[in-house]
């Protein structure tokens, strides 16, 4: 499975962004983490295939995360910005292949957030 991601970009504090990810095949989870300078990715937001979603702390009331299932889309709305929300993303997906849940990730978009 491939994963494309897209939609990053510079944006004013206080502003909105939107995230989107295809994954080339069926997947069970999308998700999206971010990675800031000098610090460990972390967690944002997760979709399961049957619409469950999951925040981090740090985002919880500002992003909103969809799918379509029928395309293996995942979006992050992300709106309320700040700048300590300036990170790499990266989509992630999980797929089961018989037995096994194997882990997908995909290439990072930067996301700024600045005056």
């Amino acid at each position: 499975v491939q994963l494309q991601a897209s939609g990053g970009g510079l944006v004013q504090p206080g502003g909105s962004l939107r995230l989107s990810c295809v994954a080339s095949g069926s997947v069970v989870v999308m998700a999206w983490y971010r990675e800031a300078p000098g610090k460990q990715r972390e967690f944002v937001a997760l979709i399961s295939e049957g619409g469950t979603t999951n925040y981090g702390d740090s985002v919880k009331g500002r992003f909103t995360i969809s799918g379509d299932r029928a395309t293996s889309t995942a979006h992050l709305q992300m709106n309320s910005l700040k700048p300590e929300d300036t990170a790499v993303y990266y989509c992630h997906a999980k797929r089961m292949i018989g037995p096994r849940l194997l882990d997908y990730w995909g290439q990072g978009t930067q996301v700024t957030v600045s005056s």
